[in-house]
């Protein structure tokens, strides 16, 4: 009887050790679940203007993150932080409002981002901003979760692009013609 049981769970445990590596390939990085864009609203920009610079995320299907206003105190709120260079300011992130989703492994509906969610950061170039191209580096924060699991939280390095010159010119209206 105990060669039986030892041979059942050594059985068990190779299936375990060779399901696993399968399993494991199958659920994505958080990486993988959140492609961002970034996009300035003014290329140029002048000297003494204000832009946006706006981080479009693409949530995979079948994913969600938590939104900015988080449901719960536990849960990993969506976070843009920017590190300006010297002669630029910046404002507060506008975040839109997320939608209250009901899922299995909560009894409350929670406010999450699906889709497509643009960020939105008011910068301005000051007068002594430096010419030519400059980086605004930014950091995005979030945790992506599926119906089944919730991904480690992730944060992503990313960088905004801006040129600065003597006079500005409007960019991707399709973006922040929007509110």
């Amino acid at each position: 009887m105990k060669s039986a049981a030892k041979i059942f769970l050594s059985a068990a445990l190779v299936i375990c050790f060779a399901i696993s590596p399968a399993v494991l390939s199958q659920v994505p990085s958080g990486r993988d679940v959140v492609k961002p864009e970034i996009y300035v609203s003014l290329d140029p920009a002048a000297r003494g203007s204000s832009f946006q610079v706006a981080v479009v995320m693409k949530i995979r299907p079948g994913f969600h993150v938590n939104a900015r206003e988080k449901s719960e105190d536990y849960l990993i709120a969506t976070d843009l932080k920017s590190e300006l260079p010297a002669g630029f300011q910046g404002g507060e992130v506008s975040y839109p409002k997320g939608k209250l989703e009901k899922f299995t492994f909560t009894k409350i509906p929670l406010n999450v981002y699906q889709d497509t969610v643009t960020l939105k950061l008011p910068v301005t170039a000051l007068a002594n901003a430096p010419l030519g191209e400059q980086h605004i580096a930014l950091k995005l924060r979030y945790q992506a979760c599926s119906s089944e699991i919730c991904l480690p939280p992730t944060t992503l390095p990313l960088d905004a692009t801006i040129n600065i010159a003597a006079s500005s010119k409007p960019a991707h209206p399709e973006i922040f013609s929007k509110p």
